[in-house]
């Protein structure tokens, strides 16, 4: 009998499962705690120079940048498409009619740099952004870090508020939700966007409704409430561990043998042909016999000698 048995690749499946946690955080206390650090940076359209650009970034101890650096850097990755249409620039589709001649060929079709850039849209839909181009004009990032969203951020469960003793500020408003499709709306008007797989949402929206709200209302304050649900897969590997009728027929376990002045000699129960051990622990190793991993039946098992058994181990990773 072979104490070690090597396993088939069909013995080895590997399953993904994804878990979902909810997170809810009041205040700037909570959102600045260590543990937490969800961070707010105010972006705003103007030159950079030191008397007219302020630092942002509301944790301390978090990367302080500079307002004009989170402007230029939100436009450029999530809406250098959305700088002259709503709906996205046209797509570059210059091509070369030719003439009789080098001298006679001519260009048809847009050739500049519109329509190159990925801005990571959410959703097989068509998406409309707005992104604010006038000076001075702000928008609001809320970056969350990867140790809470973990994979993405779950759509549809994106909501950011305002409360003030309990209650809506903005009660005509309500809070700001996400569409699940990669859109911040308040009262159906799109105010922003979010992007799940960064932890990254925008508001862009400039004074919306009568209210006059506008991205910098949502910088601080100690009733600012953000809620979202993560989403993180981890892999189950389950190992089948299958035993023949003939296999492991014979115990390992030293009790079994009985040790005297004259030597050492197996008890007389364990002679028997009918004897038969009980399977308790089964342990993993890899191709250096080294021990991975055991695992404990919850009881022990009798050892067929007339049926095949199989054992099934679940390891999360």
């Amino acid at each position: 009998m072979a104490a070690f048995k090597q396993f088939n690749a069909p013995d080895i499946i590997v399953s993904p499962l994804e878990v979902n946690k909810s997170f809810t955080f009041s205040g700037d206390s909570e959102l600045s705690a260590s543990n937490v650090d969800v961070n707010r940076f105010l972006g705003v359209n103007t030159n950079f120079t030191a008397s007219n650009n302020q630092a942002t970034g509301f944790n301390s101890g978090s990367l302080i940048l500079s307002q004009s650096t989170v402007y230029d850097n939100i436009k450029q990755l999530y809406y250098s498409n959305y700088i002259t249409s709503s709906f996205g620039d046209n797509a570059v589709t210059a091509s070369v009619l030719l003439g009789s001649d080098a001298s006679g060929d001519v260009l048809v079709g847009p050739n500049g740099s519109n329509g190159r850039y990925v801005n990571y849209l959410q959703s097989s839909l068509t998406q409309s952004r707005y992104f604010p181009t006038g000076s001075n004009e702000e928008i609001l990032v809320i970056s969350v870090p990867s140790k809470l969203y973990g994979d993405y951020i779950q759509p549809h469960s994106f909501v950011l508020e305002i409360n003030e003793d309990g209650q809506d500020v903005e009660l005509d408003i309500g809070p700001i939700t996400d569409d699940g499709e990669g859109n911040l709306i308040s009262a159906s008007i799109n105010v922003g966007q979010i992007f799940y797989p960064h932890g990254i949402a925008v508001l862009t929206q400039q004074e919306w409704t009568d209210n006059s709200l506008q991205p910098s209302d949502f910088y601080s304050g100690e009733n600012y409430i953000v809620s979202f649900s993560s989403s993180y897969t981890i892999y189950e590997t389950q190992y089948k561990c299958s035993i023949t009728e003939e296999e492991y027929n014979y115990t390992l376990n030293p009790s079994i043998i009985s040790g005297s002045s004259t030597g050492s000699a197996y008890y007389d129960y364990a002679t028997g042909s009918y004897f038969s051990p009980y399977i308790t622990t089964v342990g993993l190793y890899n191709d250096d016999y080294e021990l991975l991993a055991i695992g404990k039946l919850a009881q022990p098992l009798l050892s067929s000698r007339t049926t095949d058994t199989n054992i099934l181990v679940n390891i999360d990773r």
